[in-house]
C-alpha cells in the first residue's frame, strides 16, 4: 500500500513538512525534501503502532485519482508537491 504525502516547502530556513489526507494528525518533515520523504516512512510506522496499540488499524490509502476528485484536496494541493509512501512493512505484520 501507498499513502499520497502532501510536501510542503515554506523557505531555505525552514523545515520541509509532509502530512498524509488518510492519515489524519500523522506529518513528518526534514531539512530538505529528499529528506522529508526519507521520513515520512518513519511517521507512518509510528502512526500505524500507536492505532495498533489502540486496537485499530491503519485506514486503506485513496488513490491519488480519488484524492483528486476531492475539492477541499485539490485545494490544498495547490502549488505543493505529491509523493507516494509506501506503508513499513513493521506497520502491516502489527496490524494483523
Amino acid at each position: 500500500m501507498h499513502y499520497v504525502a502532501v510536501i510542503e516547502e515554506s523557505g531555505p530556513d525552514q523545515a520541509v513538512g509532509v502530512w498524509f489526507p488518510d492519515l489524519p494528525g500523522c506529518f513528518s518533515a526534514g531539512d530538505d525534501v529528499d529528506e522529508a520523504i526519507r521520513n515520512a516512512g518513519e511517521a507512518i510506522l509510528l502512526y500505524g503502532e500507536a492505532l495498533a496499540r489502540a486496537g485499530r488499524a491503519l485506514p486503506a490509502p485513496r488513490t491519488l485519482t480519488v484524492l483528486k476528485s476531492d475539492p477541499g484536496f485539490t485545494a490544498d494541493i495547490q502549488g505543493r508537491l505529491v509523493a507516494l509512501i509506501a506503508e513499513p512493512e513493521r506497520v502491516s505484520s502489527a496490524a494483523e
